[in-house]
Order: C-alpha cells, then sequence, then structure tokens
C-alpha cells in the first residue's frame, strides 16, 4: 500500500500564501502611513488676518501718541519658488508696532505633505533639485508646522532670532528633508 502525502504540501503552500499576505499586508501599512499619499489631494485654506496690536496709550503716555505710533512694517520680502512640490506665494518678514516680528505667508499654494514646517534659514535659494535639500545644511529655526497649504498665514519670530543670520524661508518636508518651496530674503 501506497501513502500519498498531497494534504501536507496543500498546507505547506497555504501557510506560505498567509505568512505574504500578512508581510504585504504590513509592508502596505507602514508605506501608507509613511507616505500618506492622501495629503497629495487634501487642501486645508487658512486665512489669517496680519496680528493685532493694541494702539491703546499706555501708562504715562497720551493718547495722540498711540495715535501717531506707525503700524506693521515689512522688512524683508520674497517670492516662493517651486523645489519638490509646485509652490507659489510671498514670505514676508513683518516688525509689528510693539517691536514683535511675525513672517508673513501670504497667497500660498503648495501640495499638503507630511510633517510640513516653516523655517527661517541661512541656506541660498537655487533653482531646480540642486535646491531641494539644502535647506538643513547650516543654521535654521523652526517657525512650527505649516497651518495649512494654501492661504495667508502668520508665524511668530522668537524673539533671541537675529535675522541678519537668515536669508530664505523655505516649507519644509521634516519626515523626507526636502524643501517643497522657498523664497529668498530681500530687505525692504
Amino acid at each position: 500500500m501506497t501513502r500519498t502525502r498531497t494534504g501536507t504540501g496543500t498546507r505547506r503552500r497555504g501557510r506560505l500564501a498567509a505568512g505574504v499576505l500578512i508581510a504585504a499586508t504590513l509592508v502596505l501599512g507602514a508605506g501608507l502611513y509613511w507616505f500618506q499619499p492622501w495629503k497629495l489631494w487634501q487642501n486645508s485654506t487658512v486665512n489669517e488676518a496680519l496680528p493685532a496690536v493694541s494702539t491703546a496709550p499706555g501708562p504715562g503716555s497720551s493718547p495722540s501718541a498711540a495715535a501717531t505710533a506707525p503700524g506693521p512694517q515689512t522688512v524683508a520680502q520674497g517670492a516662493l519658488i517651486s523645489h519638490e512640490h509646485s509652490t507659489t506665494g510671498t514670505v514676508k518678514l513683518i516688525r509689528l508696532p510693539d517691536g514683535s516680528r511675525t513672517l508673513r505667508l501670504e497667497n500660498l499654494d503648495t501640495s499638503s505633505g507630511p510633517d510640513l514646517r516653516v523655517w527661517l534659514t541661512d541656506a541660498p535659494v537655487k533653482e531646480g533639485k540642486d535646491g531641494w535639500f539644502v535647506f538643513d545644511d547650516g543654521k535654521y529655526v523652526s517657525l512650527g508646522k505649516l497651518k495649512g497649504n494654501k492661504g495667508d498665514q502668520n508665524y511668530e519670530i522668537p524673539a533671541g532670532v537675529n535675522l541678519a543670520d537668515y536669508s530664505s524661508v523655505t516649507i519644509w518636508c521634516d519626515r523626507f528633508n526636502v524643501s517643497f518651496g522657498a523664497a529668498a530674503l530681500q530687505a525692504v
């Protein structure tokens, strides 16, 4: 009498197929988490007004002094150029009447992406692929997460930051270490 082992081979192939399916599911899940491709089709518009500063007179000052105080002043600005993703808009460094400073993105239009940040940097802005990866090579200050991929937004610049040390702004993807777009700053 001869015995056949067809059941053993079928079970082995079944286990192998299940193992491959589980591994493929894990790889797909990790890839989706890491790349977040759905963000390329999601837009978040943020339209913030320029920060208001109280013009009420302080103790010991006259009401006419508050009325003649200068308004917000643009000290530097630049136009965003595209890098990894199509990016347009204007960047302005603004000094408010109380002496605080803010970075303002106006008419921003870029792609959404995972872990996007707004950075002040000392790197030169370069066109094309040559400019994609230069912004983390030198000095930079993160002003926070990008609030939205479209619109007008304000980012407070910390008091201790010396603006003379920085010559550009980038929308930086921290997850993939690449610039979505950047602007060279020119004094006004």
